[in-house]
């Protein structure tokens, strides 16, 4: 099931982010389905956050420490993390998307597409595949990364590891 807010459907042990530089828990803002032939996997994106106004710059990078991928099952995360099911969100109603509206293009919006990007700046560790491209300014819920910011969530070719980058305009 893909979507946008409240907690996480962990597939395996929950593996909740932690902040590099905090080291509180980052919000949950998505999960979202990946289209394996062998097992259902998900990915679940989380983000640093100080407060609904604010937020850490660091976010924007790949190797920042202030957001995560973490694909279950079997994916590869290093970053810090605490066994919980349960912690702060970026909404707490869930927004459901239908997989046929997903693969429509409307407003530039890509979920779980897997087809290459480009990029201002290729993150290390790739060649990656576009899961996620979102607007970030013009969700249902509040997601401050910057004055008009895209959200990328890339998976590796094997799908066992991710990163989250944003480009601001």
């Amino acid at each position: 099931m893909t979507k946008f807010g409240g907690q996480p459907v962990w597939l395996q042990v929950p593996r909740w982010p932690l902040s590099a530089a905090w080291g509180t828990p980052m919000r949950f803002v998505a999960q979202i389905s990946i289209n394996d032939q062998k097992e259902e996997k998900l990915a679940y994106l989380f983000v640093t956050a100080a407060d609904d106004d604010d937020f850490d710059p660091d976010v924007i990078f790949p190797d920042g420490g202030e957001n995560a991928v973490i694909i279950q099952p079997g994916g590869a995360y290093d970053g810090p993390a605490v066994e919980q099911a349960t912690g702060p969100t970026v909404c707490d109603e869930e927004y459901l998307v239908d997989e046929d509206d997903a693969a429509d293009d409307q407003d530039d919006d890509r979920i779980g597409r897997g087809e290459p990007v480009t990029l201002r700046e290729e993150p290390a560790g790739g060649p990656w595949r576009l899961l996620l491209r979102l607007a970030t300014n013009w969700t249902p819920f509040r997601l401050n990364l910057g004055a008009a910011p895209l959200l990328f969530a890339l998976i590796d070719a094997d799908g066992q590891r991710g990163c989250m980058l944003v480009e601001d305009s």
